[in-house]
């Protein structure tokens, strides 16, 4: 089922083969027809995370970049829409010379070439491969008979893992194991016998619940590798290779063991596990109801460049929910923020909540309580600070409201067509732009350098028009894409932390090294902390 695991025991199998001194890539299969991700809703579907290149992909992509500590690619990330595209693209052009083309064998032979591709270009000795959704779906047959024929021309080079979760009924109070074999003989029915099960489930699988699993699934005990719940997916690595899983893998390849290399990363997981002091922070947003529960897929890269910069601070982050309408229809509500040790507004569209974030981006700067602003936070940082330091009162973004005689956010002019035209899907400007920042502003004294590349997903911009006019009242301009003279950070002076990014900071951090804002974003948490316990 969604949400067991997969991309995280993905990421974490390529750490360990990575600390066994293996070049190793990941690439994500979605079997979805949409092109790319970034037209499915973050609700149902998770965070879009970009690449430097630009790819609108999966989330699991961002967990791969963050366990293998590497960028990953576009060519890394394919979906049933991608793969179809081409295979008629292909055919519109002669490509196949004339043979009629069929679902089989040519789009699991198109999927073959995307895999083979991905990994030449990171010339990678392992390449992992998650396929998504659930064993039996069929959505992903192809993609399972892409894998069968991938293990027929390379018996010897591709293995399969199955990740599936052991339910322990509450009311029966014993881990069931039926819920498994019959994933696996559903395995069997595509062609494709596992060679290693991840067996997830609130606690550790005991030695009776393996022997029967490596019965009836026809895999020996030691490939059963147990996966209980961590407290940190961070931990995950480290658990795994309590069942040996880097081993099984090397010997079923025929490959030597070598040096295992993990203390790296045991020593962060170990640091993190003794920290004691709590900050608070609130993350007002929009994207994370879904009927009575709180799902937080939606902001993940976010939840984690928090923790990550946290951590390297020396703390735990409590991370709180904050819904965005509520402070449209309750001012007095705004009051509980100051209960929060910093809040962040992450990326979004449309006007949904928008004058409920502006209102507590302007509590946050009034009552100098720390503020991050991410893409759309920035932005709206930026119309709060028009309309009430410059008395713009109908400043706003043209996304929102397209009759606003102060449009401090607007569109760049290459978007207008876009919009026009409705050409929405990969046209925003998306993946790494250069970004020179403005000497003695906090954002370069976090940074600690004069130029950063970051990486961006919007389609609405600071409009230059109005920035005299901002800065004169003391908007501080922190970093400028010089290229096209495009502003990327805002701050405000006299805050103890208030800054915008137009970018995505959090699509570039990483456990062992955390972001630069996120950090400094934690230290300011830190200090408000220490300042209203002594009040």
């Amino acid at each position: 089922m969604s949400g067991i695991g997969k991309g995280v025991s993905t990421a974490s199998i390529g750490r360990i083969l990575k600390s066994r001194g293996f070049r190793v890539t990941a690439v994500k299969i979605d079997p979805y027809i949409n092109i790319d991700a970034g037209t499915m809703n973050p609700v149902e579907h998770g965070e879009v995370f970009v690449t430097d290149d630009g790819m609108e992909c999966d989330q699991d992509v961002g967990n791969y970049e963050r366990f293998l500590d590497e960028d990953i690619p576009r060519e890394n990330y394919m979906t049933t829409g991608a793969v179809y595209q081409s295979v008629i693209e292909r055919e519109r052009n002669l490509g196949y010379g004339g043979k009629c083309v069929q679902v089989v064998p040519h789009i699991p032979q198109e999927v073959i070439t995307r895999l083979e591709r991905a990994s030449a270009k990171a010339k990678a000795d392992f390449t992992i491969v998650e396929i998504g959704g659930t064993v039996g779906e069929y959505e992903n047959i192809l993609f399972l008979e892409a894998a069968r024929m991938m293990h027929l021309a390379y018996p010897d080079g591709v293995l399969f893992v199955l990740v599936s979760y052991l339910p322990i009924p509450s009311i029966i109070g014993e881990m069931k194991t039926k819920p498994t074999q019959h994933a696996v003989r559903a395995m069997n029915a595509t062609g494709i016998q596992p060679d290693i099960i991840i067996a997830r489930s609130l606690t550790a699988m005991d030695e009776p619940r393996k022997k029967k699993l490596a019965v009836f699934c026809n895999v020996r005990e030691e490939d059963i590798i147990s996966a209980p719940d961590a407290k940190s997916i961070y931990d995950v690595p480290t658990n795994f290779e309590h069942d040996h899983l880097g081993d099984r893998l090397l010997t079923k390849f025929g490959l030597a063991s070598t040096e295992k290399d993990l203390q790296e990363w045991e020593k962060f997981t170990n640091r993190v596990r003794k920290l004691k002091k709590i900050i608070r922070i609130g993350i007002v947003g929009k994207y994370f109801g879904s009927g009575i529960f709180t799902l937080a897929d939606s902001y993940l890269s976010v939840i984690e460049a928090i923790k990550h910069g946290a951590w390297q601070a020396g703390v735990v982050p409590e991370i709180v929910w904050l819904n965005a309408e509520q402070y449209e229809k309750n001012t007095h509500a705004r009051n509980e923020i100051l209960n929060y040790d910093g809040i962040i507004v992450p990326g979004g569209f449309g006007s949904r909540g928008v004058e409920g974030k502006i209102a507590v981006i302007e509590f946050c700067r009034t009552k100098d309580i720390p503020y991050l602003g991410l893409c759309y936070g920035m932005q709206l940082a930026t119309i709060e600070f028009a309309r009430h330091v410059c008395g713009f009162k109908d400043a706003h973004t043209t996304e929102v409201n397209e009759k606003t005689t102060h449009p401090v956010i607007d569109t760049l002019p290459e978007q207008v067509g876009n919009i026009k035209e409705k050409r929405l899907g990969g046209s925003m400007r998306l993946g790494a732009y250069s970004c020179d920042l403005v000497p003695h502003t906090l954002s370069a004294r976090a940074y600690r350098v004069a130029h950063v590349s970051e990486r961006h997903r919007h389609r609405y911009e600071f409009n230059n028009a109005f920035r005299d006019e901002l800065e004169k009242k003391g908007l501080v301009v922190a970093g400028i894409n010089t290229e096209r003279k495009l502003v990327e950070i805002i701050e405000i002076k006299k805050h103890p932390f208030f800054v915008g990014t137009q970018f995505h900071p959090e699509l570039k951090s990483r456990p062992l090294t955390p972001h630069p804002l996120f950090y400094a974003f934690a230290k300011a948490a830190i200090a408000r902390n220490i300042k209203s316990k002594k009040r």
